[in-house]
């Protein structure tokens, strides 16, 4: 199976945002995506071209066109929530972000009324009910198809350190599991979801999509939803693997730190050198550690089995890429890093509230709100 890749800007980028919609008051999610989609029309009748539903009708996803700067596409989402908190706010709802909700059910939540959903929903049952999951996508633009197999599965390496800055998903339908992103262990369950197999170059991927959708596995490659995947439509490498991020500010930081990772390895492969990657199981490994101790995580840095804190590697990556992030303009987000490590990230700050609420996780949730809406400065 042929599968066209769209022309892209080299290393440009585009961010998808899925936020959640919960109750002022008691913190419960709030199943109104469409009320608030409807009120986002346009003049002219026509449904708001970036602000979208999603599974369930307690989200929406607010989508940046493309951008040359991380910064431009962190400020065109941003602008959007604006827009629905300008909608909900009255409404007595706030919207908020993390990889989970601290204490909401999942036989509480309404599925959004489309084919594609009813049709996961009917194939996965009891699994697929439970995805109360939210994410960022960060979309890379890749000029040459023939560099996204390479360069993806050099990106294997540095997801925990991207699922480990993200971590915010500690809790789980009112339970403290004891992971920073319980996200990462539920999603993974669904068909097609998790690390991507091992294939060399764009003819296995397309030999790959040819015999998932010869045997109805997927009806089209949007439905392989890899931590890390080839979006082929876009002409990009969309990395799927970090929860949904409480701020701006750490949004702009995991995005810088995506962006700079695919241009780095990009001009190394202009150079004639290969992408470093590790095996498999080291992979998989690396991807549980995070999943589990979160910034704490010491994991596997090379096929040799080296280990570091995986805090002690962000910061040695910084340093790396910064020369690379002076260039694509995003060096301020890419420092920003720092400020996760040193703060703390989302999934502790929640169990810290907690902590300091007496166990409250409407508290949780209460402190959600305020961080999307004015930031951790």
């Amino acid at each position: 199976m042929a599968l066209e890749f769209a022309r892209s800007g080299r290393s440009s980028v585009g961010i998808e945002w899925e936020i959640a919609l919960v109750d002022r008051t008691t913190g419960d999610l709030v199943s109104i995506a469409d009320d608030v989609l409807d009120a986002l029309r346009r003049p002219d009748g026509s449904r708001h071209p970036t602000i979208t539903g999603e599974l369930l009708l307690n989200t929406v996803e607010v989508v940046s066109g493309v951008h040359q700067t991380v910064g431009g596409a962190v400020a065109d989402v941003a602008g959007q929530v604006a827009e629905v908190r300008a909608v909900v706010a009255p409404r007595g709802v706030d919207p908020i972000c993390s990889g989970s909700h601290p204490f909401g059910q999942w036989y509480d939540q309404a599925i959004t009324d489309k084919p594609r959903y009813h049709k996961l929903i009917d194939r996965t049952q009891w699994w697929g009910r439970n995805m109360m999951i939210w994410g960022i996508h960060v979309h890379v633009g890749i000029e040459d198809k023939n560099k996204v197999m390479p360069i993806l599965n050099g990106m294997l390496t540095y997801i925990p350190h991207l699922q480990a800055l993200a971590a915010s998903s500690p809790y789980w339908a009112g339970v403290d599991t004891g992971f920073a992103s319980n996200r990462a262990q539920m999603f993974q369950q669904l068909p097609t979801a998790g690390l991507p197999w091992d294939l060399p170059d764009w003819e296995a991927w397309e030999n790959y999509v040819d015999d998932m959708t010869t045997t109805g596995i997927i009806d089209d490659v949007t439905e392989v939803r890899w931590d890390i995947r080839p979006a082929p439509r876009w002409g990009t490498i969309e990395v799927r693997v970090c929860d949904g991020v409480s701020t701006t500010q750490e949004l702009g930081a995991i995005a810088a730190l995506i962006q700079c990772l695919v241009e780095w390895m990009s001009t190394r492969l202009d150079a004639g050198e290969t992408v470093p990657t590790m095996q498999p199981w080291f992979v998989r490994e690396n991807k549980w550690r995070a999943a589990r101790y979160g910034l704490d995580a010491e994991i596997i840095l090379d096929a040799a089995g080296a280990e570091r804190l995986v805090t002690d590697d962000v910061r040695l990556l910084i340093d790396t890429l910064s020369p690379v992030a002076e260039r694509l303009g995003c060096l301020g987000e890419l420092l920003d890093l720092h400020e996760i490590i040193d703060n703390g990230g989302s999934y502790q700050r929640q169990l810290r509230v907690a902590a300091e609420a007496g166990g409250s996780l409407p508290a949780v949730v209460a402190a959600l709100s305020r961080e999307l809406e004015h930031g951790l400065r």
